[in-house]
């Protein structure tokens, strides 16, 4: 137990992102950002390995990159 930090850690990181990501896309009328931030929030509650953790975060993080619009 002693990734319990880490994993903490990146549960309110990503939660977080998530938040950000959902109302970006709900103020824009997106779905795709709705979606995977959706997804980046509740995936913590789902995923307790500390690398596999990191690397969907990371994963949907580069997936937000590309599907965000300017």
């Amino acid at each position: 137990m002693e990734n319990l930090g880490y994993i903490l850690l990146a549960g309110f990181i990503f939660g977080t992102i998530g938040w950000g990501a959902n109302s970006y896309g709900k103020r824009l009328g997106l779905w795709q950002p709705r979606v995977i931030g959706w997804t980046m929030m509740i995936y913590p509650y789902v995923v307790f390995n500390l690398w596999a953790l990191w690397g969907v975060g990371v994963g949907l993080l580069v997936l937000l990159w590309f599907f965000h619009h300017e």
